[in-house]
């Protein structure tokens, strides 16, 4: 039986998505959490879930394996293709070795055996949240960077993509045809329209502009 917990002191608070068809399941689970200090939402069926609308905030999922007509890693699948990327706890009355490398290989958080002790699943949770949180701060960082490529001409990139390969004004002044004079101004703009004072900061910023995190996650728990 899932016992009760202290409420944690949080400034904010994340929304857990509970996806069970077992009323009791859901309804214990809602109530542990946010006495836990999260915003909660359940679900009897995977079908009611993917009619909602999409998440803004921080969240996670906690995902039954064997429900009806479509089951957890099936929804789970479901979810990817549609890129809904909130990270998911898998929850099951039975362990499956198989199901459960599956889930683990397509970047499930945890596969957790009914039923759970408060502190597993609390770890587990802090760890998707955090998870979850440090890809949408990618997300911004990333689409602000796309912003600052967009303002670059096509002129502009091409100079950016030289400098970036360690060339000198006179070589990519040879290499594209132009004088060494209007190769430095291109690389005056792009070095202002992309908000970086350096080569080499600018190449981190594009680095960064590719970074993906690793599938499996191994982002410390939060502070609760």
């Amino acid at each position: 039986m899932i016992m009760e917990a202290e409420k944690p002191d949080m400034s904010a608070a994340p929304t857990i998505f509970v996806i069970d068809d077992d009323e009791d399941v859901r309804t214990s689970l809602s109530r542990l959490l946010r006495a836990a200090g999260w915003q909660v939402e359940t679900f009897a069926s995977a079908g009611d879930f993917l009619e909602r609308p999409a998440c803004a905030g921080t969240a996670c999922v906690l995902l039954d394996v064997d429900m009806p007509e479509m089951t957890g890693p099936r929804l789970h699948e479901t979810m990817l293709a549609r890129g809904i990327d909130m990270p998911v706890i898998f929850l099951t009355g039975k362990g499956d070795v198989p199901t459960t490398v599956q889930a683990m290989k397509r970047g499930a958080v945890d596969f957790l055996l009914k039923p759970v002790e408060n502190d597993t699943l609390f770890a587990a949770i802090e760890i998707a949240l955090r998870r979850h949180d440090s890809d949408q701060a990618r997300r911004r960082e990333q689409l602000g960077i796309a912003m600052r490529l967009d303002r670059l001409s096509a002129r502009e990139r091409e100079v950016m993509e030289l400098v970036v390969l360690g060339r000198l004004n006179k070589q990519i002044a040879a290499e594209l045809g132009i004088a060494e004079k209007t190769v430095k101004i291109h690389r005056g703009r792009v070095m202002e329209k992309m908000e970086v004072q350096s080569v080499a900061a600018l190449v981190h910023l594009l680095d960064r502009a590719d970074d993906r995190a690793p599938a499996g996650g191994g982002d410390p728990p939060l502070q609760r």
